[in-house]
């Protein structure tokens, strides 16, 4: 075995062979669990011979693994005084449009200023629920407290939108299986460059990380399956500005999708190669470096009430500072 930090590589030995995957890590990695490495290879942080599997996958003789533990343990989880803009509330659920800038959740060394510290405040739960057990492996305790302030699904650090919490964990395992289902509709706006051909399109297009940078995804033959849709909303020159439905919930999918067929999103320094740098208008390129995020809203939620069965609707406009930069190109 050689370890980088948290990058760890195995050589498969011949007594080895023929395990399950998911088995084999858990032997070699102690204090994680079996679930959360199962996780992992799903993910695609955990791969044999550079190719993502499945966690059932039998092992054979020579194979080659490499595996990211992208998470590093959550020490302690305290409720934070932050303001949340609260678009619909009742005794099951709260839905708020999150800014950009702010973590959804603790974990890779972030304990505090996360969206779920301010919501652990806002309903006004007890600080002491939320304090790491040191008996469990790291993903377990992210999972526990996802789980006990209702966090169903996430957006980046710098997309701003909206996102839906439970306040009970029987509200949480229902809209959790309605995302599972993909039952529910989810519409982000975006900003790219380049002034894209045609008025709608689909990709489909597999994600997982990047072999050789694991901060990254990008489109793999071997990644999990990964649909979005897209319609043109209005169309600048070099720019156009989108709408895009996305029908997986992948890590990063659309940033990676949209870069896939040369239109990434504006300020996303991670997928865009550089594009921000290249804008000819220098007021223009400008006004995106100091935008400090990337050109992303969640904008339009969908779903059903688990409780009541009605049909909730719900809309935020971008922010200013996107507003801003659409009055300027």
């Amino acid at each position: 075995m050689n370890e980088d930090n948290l990058n760890l590589s195995f050589q498969i030995e011949p007594e080895d062979i023929g395990k399950r995957f998911d088995a084999y890590l858990a032997e070699k990695i102690e204090n994680w669990s079996r679930s959360r490495l199962q996780k992992l290879v799903d993910d695609g942080d955990a791969t044999v011979n550079g190719n993502q599997v499945k966690s059932s996958y039998k092992l054979r003789a020579d194979d080659e693994i490499e595996i990211e533990l992208t998470e590093l343990p959550v020490k302690s989880f305290e409720p934070e005084e932050i303001p949340l803009e609260i678009i619909y509330e009742d005794e099951s659920l709260a839905v708020i449009n999150k800014p950009a800038g702010m973590v959804v959740h603790p974990g890779a060394g972030i304990s505090g200023g996360t969206l779920a510290n301010a919501l652990a405040y806002k309903f006004k739960m007890d600080g002491e629920q939320f304090k790491a057990n040191s008996d469990s492996d790291e993903q377990s305790r992210i999972d526990d407290i996802k789980s006990k302030i209702g966090i169903v699904h996430r957006l980046d650090k710098d997309t701003s939108g909206l996102l839906v919490v439970a306040k009970t964990q029987e509200i949480h395992e229902r809209l959790s299986e309605q995302f599972r289902e993909r039952a529910v509709f989810k519409s982000y706006v975006a900003l790219v460059h380049g002034e894209i051909a045609g008025n709608a399109g689909t990709i489909d297009q597999p994600i997982a990380r990047e072999k050789h940078n694991r901060t990254r995804m990008a489109i793999r033959a071997h990644g999990r399956n990964a649909v979005s849709l897209w319609k043109l909303r209005k169309r600048f020159e070099k720019f156009s500005l989108l709408n895009v439905e996305i029908k997986t919930g992948r890590t990063h999918q659309i940033r990676v999708h949209l870069m896939s067929i040369n239109h990434p999103v504006v300020g996303d320094e991670t997928y865009n190669s550089g594009r921000d740098k290249t804008v000819k208008d220098l007021t223009v390129r400008q006004a995106i470096t100091d935008l400090n995020r990337f050109f992303l809203h969640a904008e339009r939620l969908s779903f059903t009430h688990p409780q009541t069965l009605e049909k909730l609707e719900f809309y935020v406009p971008m922010p200013p500072e996107l507003k801003a930069l659409i009055e300027m190109i």
